[in-house]
């Protein structure tokens, strides 16, 4: 089934399992919430198809769910909103943009990380403010005053609480609905909490709620990490050992890092969904593991720019910036020894080291780990 979307049009309702006891919880006829989906790529596609599926069995939500996108032209001649709005399919992956929003009080964002920051420039001022916001985000950005997670950036700009959902989600098999599993990270509101897991719960798409916001976005943005270490195992034909071995120390990076910089974050989140079993389907199939694995087998000679053209299509790796913004963080905070798996993962990405370097960095890992 193709993800079916919606700017501005109505879906076409979805037929699920009824499940009462679960569906009916938080249902208040009185006020209907309004979703938008900030962000039209694979993954946004198919986060809208979920919700769309939800909105139109509840009346708790308006069964409207929209998708804002910046207006262009596509190869054919046709204007990309009439080709989603006649075909309800996104067939192409970009970044688009959207003009209001004012009457939405559930935003969903769900772009490449390097984008959020000027998107919530362009919001201020132009939201309800009693939104809530979750992030589908994978990614940090690096600031001055140290590394600012996404929901915190989100919630800073726009004034507004933020949640995350992150997970062993790669989007096309969920599109097809292929049984997976998600972690809503929430801050404080447990209410809130179980709203995001109603509005994305499906009998395909499993999710529970977590008090760990720091935790559950970490994991996500780390793994893509441990992902790229992984595609270069592969490429160099090193086999399931290795690879297990990179994924299980970059496990205890992951986990080290997080704790680190945030004292607060569970141990308990890393066996969510969010936590290993992201780790692992991300290690086994995503975009970066491999695109990292094309790397390797070109011995570094062609760029990760040169590969992610060629190879995804439009979509945009997350592992190769993140390296480079978690690398930052390490070189600033006198790390770099600490991590040493994250570490070499970053310079053979910068071309620093080659992509068998990814097996002689555990001589360097410290006696504290």
């Amino acid at each position: 089934m193709a993800p079916a979307l919606e700017a501005q049009v109505q879906q076409e309702e979805q037929s699920l399992p009824h499940n009462n006891n679960f569906y009916n919880t938080l249902n208040d006829a009185t006020h209907r919430s309004k979703v938008t989906v900030i962000g039209s790529g694979n993954w946004g596609s198919v986060a809208s198809k979920l919700i769309a599926s939800n909105t139109l069995r509840l009346p708790s939500f308006h069964d409207e769910v929209r998708m804002w996108v910046y207006e262009e032209t596509l190869p054919s001649g046709e204007k990309l909103t009439d080709v989603i709005n006649r075909t309800n399919v996104r067939e192409l992956y970009s970044f688009h943009f959207f003009v209001e929003l004012r009457d939405s009080n559930m935003l969903v964002f769900v772009t490449p990380h390097q984008f959020v920051e000027g998107i919530c420039k362009r919001l201020v001022g132009k939201i309800r403010e009693d939104a809530e916001a979750i992030s589908l985000v994978k990614g940090m950005e690096v600031k001055m005053e140290g590394p600012c997670m996404i929901s915190t950036l989100i919630s800073q700009q726009l004034g507004i609480n933020c949640s995350v959902l992150m997970g062993a989600n790669i989007a096309n098999e969920i599109a097809v609905e292929k049984f997976s599993e998600a972690t809503v990270g929430y801050r404080n509101n447990r209410e809130v909490a179980e709203r995001w897991v109603q509005l994305f719960y499906t009998p395909y798409f499993i999710v529970t709620a977590a008090q760990d916001v720091e935790g559950v976005e970490l994991c996500g943005t780390l793994k893509n990490v441990v992902a790229i270490a992984a595609g270069f195992v592969d490429g160099l034909e090193m086999g399931n050992n290795t690879k297990a071995a990179i994924m299980r120390l970059g496990l205890r990076e992951m986990k080290a890092f997080s704790k680190l910089l945030f004292p607060s974050v569970k141990d308990s989140t890393f066996f969510e969904s969010c936590g290993v079993a992201d780790l692992i389907t991300t290690c086994l199939g995503g975009r970066n593991r491999k695109v990292a694995e094309a790397y390797a087998r070109n011995g570094g000679k062609r760029s990760f720019d040169e590969l992610e053209a060629e190879m995804l299509q439009g979509q945009k790796l997350q592992g190769v910036s993140t390296a480079s913004e978690v690398y930052e963080v390490l070189s600033h905070r006198g790390w770099l020894e600490l991590f040493p798996l994250f570490s070499t993962v970053h310079e053979i990405c910068s071309g620093l080291l080659p992509p068998s370097a990814i097996v002689e960095y555990s001589e360097k890992l410290p006696r504290s780990f």
